[in-house]
């Protein structure tokens, strides 16, 4: 269910209200929908439901856990060979059943909100630096995952018309 951000919340909770939000809006649009209506692409784009949902459990768990934690890969990502399949998760996401991509990205979103409730500030540093080098704060993380996920939920939304007409929010 989407509960809508709170006018009086802190900026930490903001930033996680907001986010869950989003995420709620992707799997909505996935809702009740079969692992063929999930892995089916809408041309002129291959993206599919069930690739987007794969894919956002990857953000989640890399930028939280790995980038911001310095936690090695967990599995499924682990031992993945990006190099030689970049689109690894948009293309094995419709060998899972749609129950499993949406635990898996729910998972990813718990894990995510238990390490921004245990960071104590949004000023609090990464472990692991940008490409150029820098440290990037929990505060641009989650504005990261917000702006992720929420391109994403409109390309959702889209897919998800196209699927079988439903609309919404």
């Amino acid at each position: 269910m989407r509960d809508h951000p709170d006018p009086r919340g802190t900026e930490l909770e903001l930033l996680g209200q907001y986010l869950d939000y989003q995420r709620e809006t992707v799997l909505l649009k996935t809702d009740s929908l079969s692992r063929e209506q999930l892995a089916r692409p809408h041309p002129p784009t291959a993206l599919t439901l069930g690739g987007l949902l794969n894919h956002l459990a990857l953000v989640e768990d890399d930028w939280m856990e790995v980038r911001f934690l310095g936690l090695p890969e967990r599995e499924p990502w682990a031992g993945v060979d990006w190099d030689a399949d970049p689109d690894w998760e948009f293309r094995t996401a419709g060998e899972l059943e749609p129950e499993q991509l949406r635990r898996r990205y729910r998972d990813a979103c718990d894990r995510s909100r238990l390490a921004t409730s245990e960071a104590g500030s949004l000023d609090r540093l990464s472990a692991r630096t940008l490409r150029d080098g820098r440290r990037f704060s929990l505060r641009w993380m989650l504005l990261h995952l917000l702006e992720e996920t929420a391109r994403h939920a409109g390309h959702a939304d889209l897919i998800r018309e196209a699927i079988d007409g439903d609309v919404g929010e």
